[in-house]
């Protein structure tokens, strides 16, 4: 047996001091709270997910997730703010499609697929296509026709510009070959309030925001975005099956990490944020808010946002979307 002698500590000292940092700290990881940034404004389709992935996150872990809203800049501000910081894990970002499209839309200072770490997928959402009740429509034929009679007379609102819900307008635009007229807002519910009060005539909006103005009447869905009709609203048709084939849009919403986040810490997370998302507490919850749960795995995730970047892509390129 190789004695113990006053070197080999020595040795053993310096290897211990020369682990990094980021290694070290991982022992009994989280040992401090997490904040849990969200790059669009309260009230919007993000945050209810963000509340109640959070307060299950606490519980998990014993220590306090905070939700962090961080707009602006088109989400930029928030996004560029979990990718300067330290890769710990004690910051992570839970965005959602348009995080490979603004900065196709404007010089961001980060890389929407290098600078960051992919955690978790949380859940998917489709689209309604909301009209307000003074457009003399009630399915997407009507709709159309009212569009080529009168081009560029409707006015969609978005929660911004290059955003999901705009892209999908302008993909049905190009699809249908019809004009209609983008209103960019700063955030999906101002787009949804100014909807129902009129001041536009339509919308593709998250199913949080929009289903209780559905059920109250102040707005008609006169189509949905998936590739099937949602279980929501089974008697309303998707935009495909309305005469634009091959029609869909879908939006994910998942967390990320700053790039060079340790592999098991992201681990991790990964399997607690999986495993909240399969309670049937989150499932009643997601089912409300017509999502449903995305579990897809950490080494695929960043092919889904590639593909997303180059379908969005596509879409920004040919409708030749700019930045308002």
């Amino acid at each position: 047996m190789r004695p113990i002698t006053r070197r080999t500590v020595l040795a053993a000292a310096a290897s211990a001091l020369a682990a990094p940092t980021a290694v070290l700290a991982q022992a009994g990881f989280p040992s401090k709270p997490i904040r849990l940034v969200v790059p669009f404004p309260a009230g919007g389709s993000v945050d209810p997910l963000a509340r109640v992935l959070g307060e299950r996150m606490t519980q998990a872990f014993g220590q306090q997730v905070i939700v962090d809203n961080r707009a602006g800049g088109n989400t930029v501000i928030g996004t560029d703010f979990v990718a300067k910081a330290p890769a710990d894990g004690y910051t992570l970002l839970l965005t959602a499609s348009s995080h490979v499209t603004q900065p196709q839309l404007l010089t961001a200072p980060f890389d929407p697929i290098k600078d960051f770490a992919p955690v978790a997928t949380v859940s998917a959402s489709d689209m309604i296509l909301c009209v307000h009740p003074s457009v003399p429509a009630n399915n997407l034929q009507e709709f159309l026709a009212l569009a080529k009679a009168k081009p560029g007379a409707l006015n969609f609102s978005s929660a911004g510009s290059g955003n999901p819900n705009h892209l999908a307008g302008e993909l049905l635009s190009m699809m249908a070959n019809v004009k209609f007229t983008h209103v960019p807002y700063k955030g999906g519910a101002p787009a949804i309030v100014d909807l129902v009060g009129g001041q536009v005539q339509f919308s593709f909006g998250s199913p949080i925001i929009v289903l209780p103005h559905i059920r109250s009447g102040r707005l008609k869905a006169i189509a949905v975005t998936s590739a099937q009709r949602m279980s929501l609203l089974p008697n309303v048709p998707t935009i495909a099956e309305s005469g634009v084939a091959g029609y869909e849009v879908r939006i994910w919403y998942g967390v990320l990490a700053p790039a060079g986040t340790p592999k098991d810490v992201v681990a991790k997370l990964a399997t607690e944020i999986n495993r909240i998302t399969a309670l049937p507490e989150m499932k009643e919850r997601l089912d409300a808010a017509g999502m449903e749960r995305l579990m897809v795995p950490t080494e695929r995730y960043e092919a889904v946002m590639r593909q997303d970047m180059e379908k969005f892509g596509r879409i920004i390129k040919t409708a030749n979307v700019k930045l308002d």
